[in-house]
């Protein structure tokens, strides 16, 4: 068996690295952007982003604790708990105490919140097509791919932690 050639990395390691060749730091920034365009798009339901996966989690499941919907959608408890809050003084969503543990809240989408979600819907799609309108069909499909296979092969890495970093 042959050996493996080592890679001498330490020049790559010690020269300047810009910003823009770094993928965290590109990922951020197109975070940033997706969500200014998707408070375009939306501006007229005042709701964010997260207050959306939330309500679209909800209105798949039906019915889900607090606990199930924070790990759906890659949050801390204490956040998601926070957005749902914000979503129930609207009437958006019902929290009532778990009978079976009462210290959980289930979590259900309300026919408010139901008819919120069907109104912005083109408005959230079309956000989400803007993000992704520099690249041709082809290059959309492949970048969802990639993104897609990154989050999967890194599932158990940070789910339901901080996004502050």
């Amino acid at each position: 068996m042959a050996a493996r050639k080592k890679i001498d990395r330490s020049k790559d390691e010690h020269r300047p690295w810009p910003l823009r060749e770094r993928p965290g730091f590109l990922i951020r920034r197109l975070h940033q952007i997706h969500v200014a365009l998707f408070h375009d798009a939306c501006a007229e339901f005042e709701i964010t982003p997260l207050q959306y996966s939330l309500l679209s989690a909800l209105a798949e499941r039906g019915v889900a604790d607090q606990t199930t919907l924070a790990a759906e959608v890659c949050l801390d408890r204490t956040t998601t708990t926070g957005a749902l809050k914000r979503l129930a003084a609207r009437r958006l969503i019902e929290r009532a105490v778990n009978t079976r543990d009462r210290r959980a809240r289930a979590c259900q989408a309300t026919p408010e919140g139901l008819r919120l979600l069907t109104k912005m819907e083109s408005a959230a799609r079309a956000a989400h097509r803007e993000t992704v309108a520099r690249l041709s069909k082809a290059e959309q499909k492949t970048f969802l791919a990639f993104m897609q296979r990154i989050v999967e092969a890194n599932a158990g890495r940070d789910e339901g932690g901080s996004d502050l970093a």
